[in-house]
């Protein structure tokens, strides 16, 4: 069995900007993230995961990258970044950074050279620069959208003065997509892994990892305004069914290419020690081509983004279960499970319920697999109220606030109730944080053993203790009443889950005892449960 530690890990995303701010300009920084790492430590997580921090203009909240081998002056230096690899290893941590090879950020040396070299030139080889269409090509190369609204497609001025070629974004116009077919692109990148993983790194996670290989990019799309809009509504709760028959054709995303690309990158993580790891964003249909990222000589893990969108309901959260670890074990990969992240409304908004967020924050710690839990989704927080003057996410602007964008589950985090702006600044916030919040700083919910953080807390050490939650166990399924899941894990744990209204009571064995619950209100005697509405309890029998 490969005992790797990524494969069962809890792995925390920091969200830098906004997860502490030292130096008093509003934003957080590297310096904030080395003096939380014994908190990150306290709840009991194997890895941090650090969303990026390389120079960047921030059009697009840091995934726009101007140096990928360079530190922003806003988080920090180089030396803040050795210091967090050595603090997390010296507290038995791992780090993971991002890496971002879509593309760059139109303030890439590369893509200013770019501009001001002629078309075909070696410069303009590195992106997807194309003539237009039309007589007077004023028309873009093809009929695509931008995932975050508008055109994927944006003329330039030459250097002349006149009308020009046009280049490729599939998200913002400050975002030019890398041409992956140009070695000098692979080249770069092997330099950028090398470069964080001669620093120590343990692992990366893949930014738009599908999107890669381009290799039918003159072609339009059928129906491009519905496949651009089923894309960025991807990030904002949408059902399987209903985004299939749109993904199923996608001309730029899941192309064979990106296999031979992260066939390499495999090959570069093996040739460190320390068991490095990768795991990509990959956005695919149907689910099972994702296990073809992750097949024994390719990526180690994908994120399974089903959780990110899935209903209350108990049968969608079987099949959801059954499918994932089905399609991962023919290749012989963990799963991994999401309840949140930086692109996606908070669990506590999507269900529109806290005892339905922790019931299902409570299923998916007792899953196989690794987890990966989003800053202040161990505090239950909701999304923050944004007015639409403060927002800065470009899919608000691109879309003319059709789309609201991502602002709301990335404000920054409640440190302390007391202190101004909750602890996070000495000044005012990059986001407003909600009044309410307050309530559920860091320092109010320590001092209470019934608060999410303490929940949170208590998963998390079980998935460390339990002998049936630090293996990869299989499930087995038990009969349960319409709208429960009842399962147990290998040595002795049984799961139970309620996701309807109203108490339900089912038999379990006479000798179970409770080990942990997501509400109150449960009651086992002589083998009865009795499990009250929207609520999952494991069991030790």
């Amino acid at each position: 069995m490969n005992n790797s530690w990524w494969r069962n890990a809890v792995i925390y995303q920091v969200y830098p900007r906004s997860f502490l701010d030292t130096n008093g300009d509003g934003d957080g920084d590297l310096p904030g993230v080395i003096e939380r790492l014994p908190y990150l430590k306290s709840l009991g997580i194997d890895a941090v995961w650090l969303s990026p921090f390389y120079p960047t203009p921030n059009k697009d909240g840091g995934y726009d990258v101007s140096d990928p081998r360079g530190v922003d002056p806003r988080f920090g230096t180089l030396t803040d970044v050795q210091k967090l690899i050595e603090s997390a290893h010296e507290l038995g941590l791992r780090i993971i950074f991002d890496v971002v090879p879509n593309h760059f950020s139109s303030d890439h040396p590369w893509f200013k050279s770019a501009l001001s070299s002629p078309p075909g030139s070696p410069e303009r080889a590195r992106f997807h620069f194309f003539d237009g269409r039309g007589a007077s090509g004023d028309e873009p190369p093809n009929n695509w959208n931008s995932l975050f609204g508008g055109p994927a497609w944006t003329r330039i001025a030459e250097s002349d003065g006149s009308f020009g070629q046009w280049y490729l974004h599939l998200f913002d116009a400050s975002q030019p997509d890398l041409n992956w077919a140009n070695p000098e692109v692979s080249l770069d990148f092997e330099k950028t892994l090398r470069f964080w993983l001669d620093r120590g790194v343990d692992g990366f996670r893949i930014d738009v990892a599908h999107g890669l290989a381009k290799d039918q990019i003159l072609v339009d799309h059928r129906d491009p305004k519905s496949l651009s809009q089923a894309l960025r509504l991807d990030f904002v709760g949408m059902t399987q069914e209903s985004r299939a028959g749109l993904l199923r054709d996608v001309p730029f995303f899941d192309r064979e290419g990106v296999h031979d690309i992260y066939r390499a990158w495999r090959k570069l993580f093996d040739s460190y020690d320390g068991d490095r790891m990768s795991v990509a964003e990959a956005w695919v249909y149907p689910s099972s081509r994702a296990a073809r990222y992750v097949r024994p000589d390719e990526l180690h893990q994908i994120f399974n983004f089903d959780f990110l969108m899935i209903d209350w309901n108990s049968d969608v959260i079987r099949e959801a279960i059954e499918r994932t670890l089905s399609e991962v074990a023919a290749v012989g990969a963990p799963a991994t499970w999401v309840l949140c992240n930086h692109d996606s409304p908070r669990i506590v908004t999507r269900l529109k319920d806290a005892n339905r967020a922790r019931a299902l924050a409570l299923l998916t710690h007792s899953l196989p697999g690794s987890i990966y839990i989003y800053q202040g989704e161990e505090l239950g927080l909701e999304d923050g109220s944004i007015s639409d003057e403060a927002r800065q996410d470009p899919m608000f602007f691109r879309t003319h606030g059709i789309d609201k964008g991502r602002d709301g589950c990335r404000v920054p985090l409640p440190w302390d109730a007391a202190m101004p702006n909750f602890g996070f600044s000495s000044q005012d916030p990059w986001l407003p944080q909600p009044a309410q919040w307050a309530k559920q700083s860091v320092n109010s919910q320590e001092v209470d053993p019934e608060s999410f953080l303490s929940f949170y807390r208590k998963s998390l050490a079980l998935r460390k203790s339990h002998p049936a939650l630090n293996h990869e166990t299989p499930i087995i399924w038990h009969h349960a009443p319409k709208g429960v899941l009842h399962f147990e894990r290998e040595w002795g744990l049984v799961v139970v889950v309620n996701t309807t209204d109203y108490k339900v009571e089912i038999e379990v064995s006479a000798t179970s005892n409770i080990l942990h619950i997501s509400r109150s209100g449960v009651h086992l005697a002589n083998g009865h449960l009795k499990l009250p509405a929207n609520s999952t309890v494991w069991l030790e029998s």
